[in-house]
């Protein structure tokens, strides 16, 4: 049963990425512009229930819990999400070097899925050795920024998904191959 879980939120995380990328393909700046405001809707949902929180409460825990401030500073940023989402996306560069930062811990972290798939003895860790090299090289060129816009930052981001996705879940089919018991795989093997 947990075999089955891992592997569907392996599929899950795949096609997601897969999605993203392909949406930051078609149109970077209306896909970012659209998180933001997306963002910036659940922020003021949640906003509006720490504020009505405040009001349904005691006092003292209304205090306590800070939930008028917490409300409007929620309130507040989800009003500029929605109506600054392009000024975020223009000065916010820092948010492609998060990426970067993230997409380089994901390589590292495939690093740890080649070696473990090396002690496992699976014949295809070339595969999870491959998608560390293209994290850590993409998210080293990510960055270093040396791109001109943003949109075609977020145009390199979205491929990078793309190829990410399709990887890691072959990576995914052949780890999931190599953790067979070898009384699963005679049983294959005799199907």
């Amino acid at each position: 049963m947990q075999k089955l879980k891992n592997s569907l939120n392996g599929t899950v995380i795949c096609l997601f990425e897969l999605i993203v990328g392909i949406l930051l393909l078609i149109n970077p700046i209306g896909f970012t512009t659209g998180i933001i405001i997306a963002a910036g809707i659940i922020l003021m949902i949640v906003g509006l229930i720490n504020v009505i929180k405040y009001f349904k409460v005691d006092v003292a825990e209304a205090s306590m819990g800070q939930y008028l401030m917490k409300g409007l500073l929620a309130l507040l940023t989800g009003l500029f999400c929605i109506f600054k989402a392009r000024w975020v996306i223009i000065t916010f560069p820092a948010l492609t070097i998060i990426y970067g930062v993230v997409l380089f811990i994901a390589g590292l972290s495939k690093v740890q899925l080649t070696f473990d798939m090396l002690r496992k003895k699976n014949k295809k860790w070339f595969l999870a050795v491959i998608s560390a090299i293209i994290s850590i090289i993409c998210s080293v060129l990510i960055i270093n920024k040396p791109f001109v816009t943003t949109a075609a930052l977020w145009i390199i981001i979205g491929i990078t998904l793309i190829v990410e996705a399709v990887i890691d879940f072959v990576t995914m089919i052949f780890n999931k191959k190599g953790n067979k018991s070898p009384e699963e795989e005679s049983e294959e093997n005799k199907g």
